[in-house]
């Protein structure tokens, strides 16, 4: 049985005086001794952190015991240890950051949430487009078949993406998916606003579709990307499971993300087991000049 659990959590709420809860909750949390990254907004809460058994149950017992999360849903990993190195609590005008120029509620603006098996039958139809809600090196490492990856480095490119290529499609059916369905249920919000009308979402996300007993992660092919020290979980539990990642430099399967390791670069990058040693951890030829050269400068 492993000693340590790992918790992912979030809520769309209004929350009055949201900074003083944020200050709060961080010396909460301290004082309990888990690890993690949690950001509170007026909109709600986003968290994923660690802990013994013992933590994560006193504060899922303590988060149900105030009224704006009785009902807060916790996604549980089990680990053998710390999932992160630090705490970090903050205080953020949007749980994920979109600049959208109106104000929109995902309880009342999102798109129908399917459950696992809802969403896998979803995935069999040929009249559906599928649209991942992450970014693009979240689905270079993994992502439901026939996805559309729509390559952008941040959340708030989404809304300029969707009027850029999809807006002939505004009759189809969307399906989207994110890691546990935070993104996507603003996602869906915009998808609505910009005049989509059939569109629905993930509930839970991916973490909760590779859960499922009865779909065990079907049709989701490679690792799922997550932003803790394991940096990639298997989802597809089936022997369909596959690695679609490729490596930076020779181009072979891998599901190895590792971190550049010229310091001023620290590009993470799929990379294979030999490719790692032969380029010495670098993601290119001229970030390890670079390094050399820095280092016979000091």
């Amino acid at each position: 049985m492993s000693n340590y659990r790992i918790l992912l959590f979030y809520k769309y709420i209004s929350i009055p005086d949201a900074e003083a809860l944020a200050a709060q909750h961080l010396q909460y949390c301290k004082d309990l001794g888990i690890k993690g990254r949690i950001l509170i907004a007026e909109e709600g809460i986003n968290g994923t952190l660690s802990g013994t058994l013992e933590q994560t149950e006193d504060y899922i017992a303590e988060m149900h015991r105030n009224p704006l999360f009785s009902d807060l849903v916790f996604k549980i990993d089990e680990s053998e240890d710390h999932a992160f190195k630090k705490l970090f609590v903050r205080y953020k005008q949007e749980l994920v950051t979109l600049r959208y120029p109106i104000k929109l509620d995902p309880n009342t603006d999102g798109g129908e949430r399917l459950a696992p098996k809802e969403f896998h039958e979803y995935l069999q139809r040929d009249d559906v487009l599928v649209l991942d809600g992450r970014s693009g090196y979240e689905f270079d490492l993994g992502h439901f078949r026939n996805a559309i990856n729509p390559e952008v480095d941040s959340f708030r490119e989404f809304p300029s993406w969707i009027q850029e290529n999809l807006a002939e499609h505004k009759e189809k059916t969307i399906l989207t998916y994110c890691t546990g369905g935070i993104r996507c249920e603003m996602l869906t919000s915009v998808l609505r606003d910009q005049g989509f009308k059939d569109v629905y979402q993930l509930d839970g996300g991916i973490v909760t579709y590779g859960k499922d007993p009865e779909v065990q992660g079907k049709g989701f092919d490679g690792n799922c990307y997550v932003f803790d020290e394991r940096v990639s979980v298997r989802i597809n539990q089936t022997d369909e499971h596959i690695i679609v990642g490729e490596c930076h430099h020779c181009g072979q399967p891998t599901d190895k993300y590792i971190n550049c390791a010229d310091d001023t670069c620290h590009l993470q990058h799929l990379c294979c087991d030999d490719c790692e040693k032969a380029h010495n951890s670098y993601c290119s030829s001229e970030c390890e000049s670079n390094d050399k050269v820095l280092v016979n400068e000091a």
